[in-house]
């Protein structure tokens, strides 16, 4: 077995880092060509990334002109204790603005009860686009197995 395949994760172990963390790299496409990128918290939808942000920001355009996303997940300080999901896919809007947002927000800030949640995600939620990613190629890592 080569090094790449002994550090990579099985699909139960992605699942399980994609649920423990909070927050992401997000990369879009510019209109020239060059990668957007920003942090972002998310929330799991089905067992797959979902984002939000404002309708009109340089994100949303951008997979609105362009879908393909790809979202980086990363933990550890040194190099023995890297972890990490580098997931490819499409960025598609869906309707469930608000419970993906109430979601986001949750984890966002644990241990605050929903109804302290719920007057900002209403009122966030009027301006914003919910996102769910499709995956087309999935790429992880766990160095503590070296």
């Amino acid at each position: 077995m080569n090094q790449r395949a002994r550090i990579a994760m099985t699909e139960d172990e992605v699942a399980a880092f994609l649920a423990a963390s909070r927050k992401l790299q997000l990369a879009t496409i510019n209109p020239d060509g060059t990668p957007h990128l920003v942090t972002m918290f998310y929330a799991l939808a089905d067992g797959k990334i979902g984002f939000w942000t404002y309708g009109k920001a340089q994100k949303t355009l951008n997979i609105a002109r362009d879908p393909r996303v790809s979202c980086l997940i990363e933990a550890g300080d040194d190099y023995n204790e890297l972890r990490g999901v580098l997931l490819y896919g499409i960025a598609k809007q869906v309707e469930k603005t608000l419970d993906l947002g109430l979601d986001i927000a949750r984890r966002m800030t644990p241990g605050v009860p929903d109804d302290l949640l719920l007057p900002y995600v209403e009122q966030t939620g009027r301006k914003r686009v919910a996102f769910v990613v499709e995956p087309t190629r999935v790429v992880s890592w766990d160095h503590r197995r070296l």
